[in-house]
């Protein structure tokens, strides 16, 4: 394995980071990102109005199973390519220009929809917490003006450098756990009737106005993928991790399989102590959990449950403001966007990109505009996450497979189970982006038609456009490093 910055230099990168990130905190950004009690929060409506606990159990082992293999494909190619371009570079090198292209844009419209996704779910418990405590009707407006607080906030604290991201990571780590074990311990402990195992796991119900069983379950497993988004940021912040080529593969698979296990556990309690299903979804707080909590615990202990929630989506958000940030960098870097040579500045105080982070909360914030008028608009802003940055995911692992006599293993792989394995993710990424296209509520109306698709299609032709007017000029990754350097990352030897 080489050293770190020997092998940046030999993917043909010049080190301007600052690698200040050790293992733990590599693998608390993807956990934090993932962030259980955002995605398993925020969602929770929309699962019991979309298949019910059914479907958010077993969905969730399910798709954290399948997103457990694909991480591994992932963390494979992410050995081998540790840079802050993640997934586009790692297209660029196995198939070419065009496919890191695509990437890149299908990349960068997850991760700045993953940060309008997060913190507009923040706004929203805000909101409920804000009800509760002073009365203040959770509005449109009055959601919107604190999504754009929320967005001030991470902006700022995303200035200051790498060193204070791995702090807030790593305490989110231990908040999160602690979390999760406080409400689930505080909702089996209090008196009062519980729901049923039979009710928790096999209770379907079905308020899309759908009349299919089996569409509506797909449907509903956008929880679970939703949450299940956002592990490439062990790859995005590999430039700033030490021994980034084992640090950041373990990182991704780490941070999925605790989700998996937590979030399980997170949502098992919640489903359990739900006392009125239809006022639960009908809650004036617009926050579902935060109804049980005050059925289950009263009004002021769940006050206080919602802000170890809100705490904990404050560290999600801030975590996916640094790991877009670095995709805006590195693809800056390339001449992949307008403006690059805005993008791609370092602070040379913090060796921060510190114009990247500004815009991509700024992005953020366009996306989130239409849920001013539009009640469906949030759930098209989690799915236009999911459907850009899921096949972005597993292009590499598609490439990898394409063309193995281009992959060059890294310190860490999959060995005779990459095949296999690598197949799976593809055939799995294809199931779920055509599900998250699709109709999410009937009738379709103007209202609630689903907009994922058509941003899907709007961002890959803009995409294209670009790339067939400018890209294919300015946009062009440096050649690899010396002979020497290369030729040792070849064969693994320092």
């Amino acid at each position: 394995m080489l050293d770190d910055d020997a092998a940046l230099r030999a993917h043909g990168y010049q080190p301007e980071l600052a690698r200040r990130m050790g293992g733990f905190g590599n693998f608390a950004i993807s956990f934090s990102v993932i962030c259980i009690l955002a995605g398993g929060m925020t969602l929770f409506g929309y699962g019991l109005n979309t298949g019910g606990p059914a479907v958010m159990l077993w969905g969730w082992v399910g798709i954290g199973f399948m997103t457990l293999i694909l991480g591994m494909c992932l963390a494979e190619v992410t050995s081998a390519y540790p840079t802050s371009g993640g997934l586009y570079y790692m297209a660029h090198r196995l198939g070419g220009p065009s496919w890191a292209w695509a990437t890149g844009w299908l990349n960068l419209l997850g991760l700045l929809g993953a940060i309008a996704g997060i913190d507009y779910g923040c706004a929203l418990f805000i909101g409920a917490f804000a009800s509760l405590q002073w009365g203040l009707e959770p509005t449109p407006e009055t959601i919107m003006l604190i999504f754009a607080g929320t967005l001030l906030l991470h902006g700022t604290l995303n200035t200051f450098g790498v060193r204070l991201v791995n702090v807030l990571n790593s305490i989110s780590v231990w908040w999160q756990l602690f979390g999760v074990a406080l409400i689930v311990g505080m909702l089996t402990l209090a008196p009062g009737e519980r729901q049923s195992p039979e009710f928790v796991f096999t209770h379907f119900n079905n308020g899309t106005g759908f009349d299919s069983p089996l569409y509506v379950a797909a449907l509903g497993c956008l929880l679970a993928a939703y949450t299940f988004c956002g592990y490439d940021a062990s790859s995005h912040l590999s430039e700033e991790t030490k021994q980034a080529q084992t640090a950041a593969p373990r990182g991704i698979i780490r941070a999925i399989a605790w989700s998996w296990v937590a979030g399980f556990v997170l949502l098992a309690g919640l489903l359990f102590a739900i006392e009125d299903y239809a006022g639960t979804l009908g809650t004036s707080t617009g926050v579902p959990p935060a109804q049980i909590f005050i059925d289950v615990l009263g009004t002021g202990v769940a006050k206080g449950l919602l802000l170890v929630v809100i705490v904990a989506q404050l560290f999600c958000g801030n975590a996916e403001t640094a790991a877009a940030s670095r995709m805006v960098y590195a693809f800056s870097r390339d001449g992949a966007l307008p403006f690059s040579a805005t993008w791609r500045r370092v602070s040379s105080r913090t060796r921060t990109p510190i114009a990247a982070v500004w815009l991509s909360v700024g992005v953020a914030l366009v996306l989130a505009l239409p849920s001013l008028y539009s009640p469906t608009a949030y759930a098209a802003v989690t799915a236009i996450n999911v459907i850009g940055i899921t096949p972005a995911y597993v292009i590499p692992v598609f490439l990898r497979r394409r063309f193995p006599e281009r992959f060059e293993p890294g310190p860490w792989t999959l060995g005779k189970w990459s095949k296999p394995l690598g197949w799976i993710s593809v055939v799995y990424v294809i199931v779920l982006t055509g599900v998250f296209v699709l109709p999410q509520a009937s009738p379709v109306t103007f209202d609630s038609f689903n907009y994922a698709g058509v941003t899907l299609l709007v961002v890959l032709l803009l995409a294209w456009i670009m790339w067939i007017t400018k890209g294919r000029r300015s946009y062009k990754i440096p050649p690899l490093g010396n002979s020497a350097e290369h030729a040792a990352l070849a064969e693994g030897v320092v």
